[in-house]
């Protein structure tokens, strides 16, 4: 995957010649650790029986982290443990109590974001982990432990990578995909800031609304509030929005060889290690760097019985965020219309 020349990047000193060169091969090693990590992890849902172990934004997180350590994600060590867990444990007290519905789902996306506001948190993911519960009517109590556990070893992981690899170092701004370069500059808008969140939550609530009318729960697949929420509260650093037309494409191809992988291969620790490895895959092939789409491919391993209708739904889905936040961007740019 090329990296992304910007105009900040004439300020920076150019990084020496052995580095360029040698840059695809971490990245080549990175991606590696993070295929073993994710089949580490199904081996654990395996032994333990707990398959909630296996979040599917793992497959996202350990990615962009092994990348990137030094990164939006992979900067913030500590809440990279902890905020999954907690919006997990949300959704879990709000599938326990409310039936899947605008109302719930509203209140759980708002919670989540509420999280991570508050304990100004990176990791947009954990979103995903707070919806999960809800699309897929989870209730266990070992659903938000085996996300502490899951993102307890990433952390863990992260951080001997970070001691072991040239790109544990300081990552040259050359190095960095749209978004990344400026990820750790703070951003002075709201919590309910009106220019984001309000189409934002429009738009899950059409989700949903698309969920009830087709029958399709998984139009509203829980990565897609990750990427729509990436888009809507930053679209000028996010890494993704420029390239609406290839996002469903990237998506649906994820979720279909993801769907394949599941149904083929019945060992859990290799298909999910194959599915990540098919997501990697996809991403090389289309030049994007869009984390969520390896959940996208690793949701079929937490789904009871998942059938073609799945990657239907997320192709759905994701056309009409697409197509949101198409509007949602024109309107933008606007004068007068929007107060950044």
């Amino acid at each position: 995957m090329p990296d992304t020349f910007t105009a900040r990047d004439s300020l920076q000193p150019a990084p020496p010649a052995e580095a360029c060169l040698d840059r695809p091969r971490r990245h080549y090693a990175a991606d590696l650790i993070a295929v073993a990590y994710i089949g580490a992890i199904g081996l654990i849902a395996l032994l333990s029986g707990a398959i909630y172990v296996l979040f599917p934004e793992l497959g996202a997180l350990s990615w962009d982290v092994m990348r990137r350590p030094n990164g939006r994600w992979g900067s913030a060590p500590l809440m990279l443990a902890l905020t999954p867990a907690l919006t997990g444990a949300v959704g879990t007290v709000a599938t326990r109590n409310l039936p899947y519905g605008f109302a719930s789902v509203a209140i759980v996306v708002c919670a989540s974001i509420l999280i991570l506001r508050t304990m100004r948190s990176p990791i947009a993911p954990a979103i995903s982990a707070g919806l999960l519960p809800l699309v897929l009517g989870i209730t266990s109590w070992w659903y938000p432990l085996g996300i502490l556990l899951g993102s307890a070893l990433l952390t863990a992981l992260l951080l001997g990578w970070r001691r072991s690899s040239p790109l544990g170092g300081a990552t040259p701004q050359s190095a960095t995909p749209p978004g990344a370069a400026v990820a750790s500059e703070p951003h002075p808008e709201s919590l309910l800031a009106l220019d984001w969140f309000a189409p934002l939550l429009i738009f899950v609530l059409i989700a949903v609304a698309m969920v009830k009318l087709t029958d399709m729960r998984f139009i509203l697949f829980p990565p897609l509030v990750v990427l729509m929420y990436e888009m809507f509260h930053d679209p000028d650093r996010c890494p993704w929005a420029p390239h609406l037309g290839r996002l469903p494409v990237v998506c649906f191809a994820a979720a279909l060889g993801g769907f394949v992988v599941h149904q083929q291969v019945p060992v859990i620790p290799l298909a999910a290690a194959l599915s990540m490895a098919w997501g990697v895959l996809v991403l090389r092939i289309f030049r994007t760097n869009v984390p969520p789409a390896l959940a996208v491919a690793l949701l079929p391993m937490v789904i009871d019985r998942p059938t073609i209708l799945y990657p239907i739904s997320v192709g759905i889905g994701i056309a009409l965020g697409a197509l949101w936040f198409s509007i949602f961007r024109k309107f933008r740019r606007r004068p007068g219309l929007i107060v950044s």
